[in-house]
């Protein structure tokens, strides 16, 4: 097993690791639309948060020695719903055509009250 950490995400702000290595699998924490330099929510709609969901993401699959398009399941947790469309649209466009098993769930609240969070597994 194998801990992964990048300061090109944003640091864990609990006790838990941004990915776990095991065998020849990544299991991604959740990401939150912080950036990581600032750790701040820079952006208010869910198009832009999605997308730097996606930055962190992405970031910390490159530090374990995977990409994105190794990603074989993801799980959205939306604080809205109706904003299921717009985060989707995002979603798709940085797949770029991959398409991993997935599960969008609408919850109370995220953390930083922020509006989309994402955790995935993925290969190396």
């Amino acid at each position: 097993m194998k801990i992964i950490a990048t300061d090109n995400a944003p640091k864990a702000i609990g006790p838990y690791s941004q990915a776990i290595v095991l065998g020849n699998m990544v299991y991604c924490s959740g990401s939150i639309p912080l950036n990581p330099s600032s750790m701040k929510v820079e952006t208010s709609d869910i198009e832009g948060q999605t997308e730097q969901v996606f930055k962190n993401m992405c970031a910390i699959l490159e530090a374990s020695g995977s990409a994105i398009e190794k990603v074989v399941k993801t799980t959205v947790f939306l604080k809205d719903m109706n904003d299921f469309q717009k985060m989707n649209g995002v979603y798709e466009r940085l797949f770029k055509g991959h398409s991993p098993a997935r599960s969008t769930v609408q919850v109370a609240k995220l953390p930083l009250d922020v509006m989309v969070e994402i955790e995935c597994i993925a290969s190396l």
